[in-house]
């Protein structure tokens, strides 16, 4: 069963902090002491959650810096897993007792 893809963690911020609060880009921008072009983009998907940003979050809106990381990194790695067929990587493993690395 394939996993469904995380969103873009901007939209937890518009709709559960915004907008949930009645809060506008504006106003949200002036209270996370950001530009509110930096919020407008972390809310339509072309940009992510700093660890900056994330404290910022965590103190104006709750949850934990933690949490919007883990949900940025989330998006992230779902979005760098569509590339992964052309991603080629052997595996190392360990030394034998040649004392020499073989790949697999």
């Amino acid at each position: 069963m394939a996993m469904k893809e995380p969103p873009h963690p901007g939209l937890s911020v518009r709709y559960d902090c915004l907008d949930a609060l009645g809060i506008s880009v504006t106003e949200g921008a002036k209270i996370l002491g950001v530009t509110r072009q930096a919020l407008n983009n972390l809310v339509n998907g072309k940009a992510g959650i700093s660890p900056e940003m994330a404290i910022r979050l965590d103190k104006a809106f709750g949850g934990t810096a933690e949490t919007w990381l883990a949900l940025q990194t989330a998006f992230d790695l779902a979005q760098a897993r569509k590339g992964e067929r052309s991603i080629v990587v052997k595996r190392v493993v360990a030394k034998t007792q040649h004392g020499d690395r073989r790949m697999q």
